[in-house]
């Protein structure tokens, strides 16, 4: 798994993605919340991830498009330090929380840490 983020890893499925919000277990490290579920995906992806800002805290779509750019990014570039270490197939919805706007930095440090928690959850649920 590579630095990239192909199309068939976007999360555009709105069955999913209503699934992801009654089903889902949503982690937080703010100011980014990622919502996940364990999910039946096609055999050539093992996840699909999808980004989004809410319009109330930004109001301008170029401030919501900057920061749903800066989200993928961070996901791109850090997803194999942490997906290569879990079993399974997953989906995923990153949320951005903060009413103010980030810098890459922030943003990656935030993923890191979610990211971090997400495999520590999914571990510790298959221990007996």
């Amino acid at each position: 798994m590579g630095f990239t983020f192909p199309k068939n890893e976007k999360l555009k499925s709105k069955k999913l993605i209503d699934q992801l919000f009654r089903e889902g277990k949503g982690i937080t490290s703010f100011p980014i919340k990622i919502i996940y579920l364990k999910t039946p995906l096609s055999k050539e992806v093992k996840f699909q991830a999808g980004v989004t800002v809410a319009k109330r805290n930004f109001k301008s779509a170029v401030d919501r498009n900057r920061i749903k750019r800066l989200l993928r990014e961070s996901y791109r570039l850090n997803k194999p330090l942490i997906f290569n270490n879990m079993e399974g197939n997953f989906a995923f919805l990153i949320l951005y929380l903060g009413k103010e706007m980030p810098t890459y930095l922030e943003i990656e440090q935030s993923m890191l840490g979610v990211f971090q928690k997400i495999l520590n959850h999914v571990n510790n649920e298959k221990r007996p």
